[in-house]
């Protein structure tokens, strides 16, 4: 019953009930031109397809097993962690001070943690200021970092770069001035096709450790993944983006 209430309050609230109007819309104008009914009744398609979690599973799960962590971290050989940045909320009040991370940089610094208590090396957190409204994140993570217990002087930040290509860049900058020669590299699973590109064309071969996964991989079928969700439709967009986005930083190299 209770999957049954949420398939269908589905249909009532965005984007399901953008779903039924273009599907009303195609309708009155079959009458008008069939040529036109038509296509509209495709984008509904393609636009309901989009919004189902079914799709989002497959389309994010394909992007995030790109790559895998290593199984054994404390063999891999890292002599520091790079972590990257995801957004940050300036002027908002946090535990020990002000200016938070959103979800995905704060589940990004709490694999770093982890992984610095068992590798015992510098983290090296890449991120500035994107907005003059939001918050700068390195400053905030490192803030972070310690408050979680790892010592001043295991931390290192970049403040410069706003994007991923600059993440690498300036982040290449200061590994070979500290002379770090196998980075381990942090960040969300949809995001680490990307970011390892960008460090390789700075001339970097850093260790995949994938994190902040977002859909189970492999799961199993089940009726509600075929509601059209506001959650299943940003995902699909946010591997369009990525994908969009990889495109770009290949050609131009930004």
């Amino acid at each position: 019953m209770v999957y049954m209430l949420k398939f269908g309050a589905s249909w009532i609230l965005p984007p399901g009930i953008f779903v039924i109007l273009l599907l009303a819309l195609s309708v009155k104008l079959f009458r008008i031109s069939r040529k036109l009914s038509v296509t509209v009744l495709i984008f509904t398609i393609i636009f309901y397809l989009l919004c189902t979690g079914l799709v989002a599973e497959k389309l994010m799960g394909w992007l995030e097993e790109m790559h895998t962590p290593p199984a054994q971290v404390e063999q891999s050989g890292a002599d520091v962690i790079v972590l990257l940045g995801g957004g940050a909320i300036g002027q908002v009040p946090d535990v020990d001070g002000v200016g938070a991370l959103c979800a995905s940089p704060a589940n990004r610094l709490l694999t770093a943690v982890r992984l610095q208590k068992i590798l015992n090396v510098p983290i090296l957190v890449s991120g500035g200021q994107v907005y003059s409204d939001a918050g700068p994140e390195a400053e905030i993570s490192a803030r972070v970092l310690k408050s979680l217990g790892v010592p001043e002087d295991k931390i290192l930040t970049e403040t410069k770069s706003v994007n991923t290509t600059q993440n690498a860049r300036y982040s290449a900058l200061i590994l070979r001035e500290k002379n770090f020669t196998k980075p381990l590299l942090v960040t969300s699973a949809f995001h680490m096709n990307r970011a390892i590109l960008a460090f390789n064309l700075n001339r970097l071969k850093p260790i995949a450790y994938p994190t902040d996964f977002t859909v189970t991989h492999n799961a199993t079928f089940h009726y509600t993944k075929l509601r059209p969700q506001a959650e299943a439709l940003l995902l699909n967009v946010t591997v369009m983006q990525e994908l969009l986005r990889t495109c770009v930083t290949e050609v131009f190299g930004i």
